[in-house]
């Protein structure tokens, strides 16, 4: 199956492993939060995953940590919109808007974003709606319940099945919607309302969620099904989230989203290298 995605007139092919590095302009995000809130170092960081090559950039105003607080439609806008701008004026990469709110949706795809990332999967009031006016491109992720209280004693009886069929509910509402199904993106949601049991269930079984038929996004970068399996603290998990990201990868992830630019890449080459074997007996 020949995977790709279009915005603004432009294909982006996924018959390749691709990289989205993060980027989070909040001050309270589980991993880098309060060091690129600010518009030049934002801007710095930028560049610097687009150099060491990113194909996406996912900015992200709010965070959705475990735990986290909502914050006001106004505060969002303020942080996302003005880096969403520069970075779509500056550098030739897609950009991803991380945002729930229809409003934040609307005004990102006006600043020149080509990619809508979800984690509510567009049920808040008016995303749906709005996410189908804009065009683009759209991810939807699993998550049980919201931020602040999906990791209180998640529950599964089959974890896999049951994000699967989630999904795949998900993507029939999005075409009800008049949102087609070439423009869907799918993200399990490792770490969202799922315990460490449950996230390496779905990492052991990734590639059941190809029956979809809609490109693969996974993160599981710097998360806590990595320091609580490894017994490491954040700055200690590069090792194990290059790790998590070749086994998807391997099984046919077409999107990681990382912090780790220029690790996750090279990584990436090897993976590619080793499934094009794979596929063709052959070096490519």
């Amino acid at each position: 199956m020949i995977m790709k995605i279009t915005a603004r007139k432009i294909e982006l092919d996924l018959n390749r492993p691709i990289v989205m590095g993060i980027l989070n302009v909040t001050p309270d995000s589980f991993s880098d939060g309060g060091i690129y809130n600010r518009y030049d170092y934002a801007l710095k960081h930028a560049a610097s995953m687009v150099d060491h090559g990113a194909t996406i950039i996912d900015i992200g105003g709010e965070s959705t940590r475990p735990g986290a607080s909502e914050v006001s439609l106004q505060q969002e806008l303020d942080r996302v919109i003005p880096i969403i701008e520069a970075v779509t004026e500056r550098f030739d990469v897609w950009v991803s808007v991380d945002t729930s709110k229809a409003v934040v949706m609307a005004e990102a795809a006006r600043a020149g974003a080509h990619i809508i990332n979800d984690v509510r999967s567009l049920h808040e009031p008016g995303a749906l709606e709005a996410a189908a006016e804009t065009g683009l491109p759209i991810c939807i992720m699993h998550m049980l319940g919201q931020p602040k209280t999906m990791q209180q004693t998640p529950d599964y009886k089959n974890v896999v099945a049951e994000v699967k069929q989630y999904l795949s509910d998900e993507i029939d509402r999005c075409e009800a919607a008049g949102i087609a199904k070439s423009r869907l993106i799918i993200d399990p949601g490792f770490g969202f309302g799922k315990n460490l049991a449950h996230n390496y269930q779905l990492l052991a079984k990734l590639n059941e969620f190809h029956a979809l038929g809609v490109p693969l996004l996974v993160g599981m970068s710097r998360k806590t099904m990595i320091g609580e399996l490894l017994d490491v603290p954040l700055e200690e998990r590069l090792i194990g989230g290059i790790a998590c990201a070749v086994i998807a990868a391997m099984q046919g992830a077409q999107i990681i989203r990382a912090h780790d630019v220029k690790e996750t890449v090279q990584a990436m080459k090897i993976v590619q290298a080793t499934l094009s074997v794979k596929e063709t007996d052959d070096y490519e």
